[in-house]
């Protein structure tokens, strides 16, 4: 992962810009609107897009046809060196604990304990758990059973149990790593991946229960009523019989924010002077922190818990199929994180990212709202959160990396504020807005005046706690 230093010395080793500053600002300007146009109007892929509009954004700016390639593959590199493993591992993480039935145990136990009165509470709480691994429309999917049969059971309509479900997956896709959008802005800003973990549970969790779990009630509330759609048919009884245990599950869904979280906690200590740097112990225990070790940790051992060890017999075949499946889905979003890193690296290149930076000191644009509302445009105009996050995290990078030294907090809370900004305002063309919406049987109406209110307010929200994190530690 770049680190923050490393971005400075780059921006600061970088050409200086030989056109105006309002050229560099109306090239930038008109690489938005063209990668706009390529994404919604001519339906190109945002990998194609990116890349595309990174090449004659750098030919416009002046990079001489001998630095053009090594502008574009040097960026892509860089950025894909721990993105790649991080998407990897946590889908194939996320995959196993679907696949082995983890969601229903966690959800199941979650219910009996806060009883049938307090059952959109469980699986507000289930949902939140399951989403640290797993993508909104997987895990979203993998949970629509239970929550169709605990409607059908406890009754009071299906928004009563779906909306805090679906809130709580929205907060955990949208802010908390390995999600591909905050650790492609983390890698693209040059932010500890670590600290993002940690600002996105301290502004998410609040931002759950308000926006995530509250408000979905009080919409369901005013909503009116809608009954269970017969989609998914009915569960079949014999998987009960090679259910994990719940105990099992919640650990390995626990593991790599325990190991994550350590890995940030030593390297404070050493950087206080409480523990030596030279430490033998510390050190292994900051390898093991690392967020890409961390999940591969978890996704070993929930292949050999959680399929391996319950299951007679080889199973080598099945075991590679689902590993098979869960990279499979990714791999577009790994290169659209490589491409979103190259446009941000073109921008540091050619100038225009300090040409960005100087604009917004001018207006007096503070860094994190402006990440925020770039976000929200990208994120309004084309659709997908990933690419509204990657896209303002590349417009963002040579801005913060120009605009002086940031502490590795306060990068973390500018990431935090971009992948926010990311998923507000969620409409008709977003692929979640759709799957969500049919999945629960809404008009397009009932959809705009529920889900796109939940994600609005989560953006908002999020943001507004990160932002005052950000003016306490700035």
């Amino acid at each position: 992962m770049t680190s923050p230093s490393t971005l400075v010395l780059a921006a600061a080793a970088a050409p200086e810009a030989t056109l105006p500053v309002p050229v560099l600002l109306l090239i930038a300007v008109l690489a938005i609107a063209v990668l706009l146009f390529l994404i919604m109007k001519v339906r190109l892929h945002a990998f194609f897009s990116l890349i595309i509009v990174s090449l004659l954004t750098a030919i416009a700016a002046g990079v001489s046809a001998a630095d053009l390639l090594e502008t574009i593959v040097g960026p892509f590199g860089k950025t894909l060196g721990n993105v790649a493993m991080l998407v990897g591992f946590g889908a194939v993480l996320g995959r196993i604990v679907e696949t082995s039935g983890g969601a229903q145990v966690i959800s199941e136990k979650l219910i009996g304990l806060f009883g049938e009165k307090r059952a959109p509470l469980a699986l507000s709480v289930a949902s939140l758990l399951f989403g640290f691994p797993i993508f909104l429309d997987a895990g979203f999917i993998v949970m629509l059973p239970i929550i169709y049969t605990v409607a059908r059971r406890v009754g009071g309509g299906l928004l009563k149990y779906a909306l805090p479900a679906a809130g709580a997956f929205l907060v955990m896709h949208a802010l908390v790593p390995p999600h591909p959008g905050p650790v492609a802005a983390a890698g693209i800003v040059g932010a500890d991946v670590g600290l993002v973990l940690m600002v996105g549970l301290l502004v998410g969790l609040p931002t759950w229960y308000v926006a995530g779990y509250r408000l979905s009630l009080l919409l369901a509330a005013r909503t009116q009523r809608i009954s269970v759609p017969e989609l998914l048919g009915t569960r079949q009884e014999a998987d009960q019989a090679v259910l994990p245990r719940f105990a099992l599950v919640l650990s390995l869904l626990l593991l790599p924010l325990v190991l994550i979280f350590m890995n940030t906690a030593i390297k404070t200590l050493q950087a206080t002077g409480v523990v030596p740097e030279d430490a033998l112990w510390a050190q292994i225990l900051v390898f093991l922190g690392n967020t890409p070790i961390a999940l591969l940790i978890s996704a070993l051992l929930a292949m050999y818990l959680l399929l391996v060890r319950p299951h007679e017999g080889p199973i080598g075949s099945a075991l590679e199929k689902v590993v098979d499946d869960s990279l499979a889905p990714v791999c577009s979003i790994i290169l659209i994180t490589g491409a979103g890193g190259i446009f941000g690296g073109v921008l540091t290149a050619t100038g225009i990212g300090g040409a960005m930076a100087s604009s917004l000191q001018a207006v007096g644009m503070p860094l994190i709202l402006a990440g925020f509302l770039i976000a929200v445009i990208m994120r309004v105009a084309q659709g997908s959160a990933t690419v509204a996050g990657t896209t303002a995290a590349g417009l963002m990078a040579p801005a913060v990396a120009a605009s002086g030294d940031q502490s590795p907090l306060a990068l973390a809370c500018i990431v935090v504020a971009i992948v926010a900004g990311a998923i507000t305002l969620s409409h008709v063309n977003d692929s979640g807005f759709w799957l969500v919406s049919r999945f629960l049987g809404l008009s397009t109406k009932t959809a705009l005046s529920t889900w796109t209110v939940i994600a609005t307010a989560v953006g908002v929200m999020s943001f507004a706690l990160c932002w005052l994190l950000y003016v306490l530690v700035a």
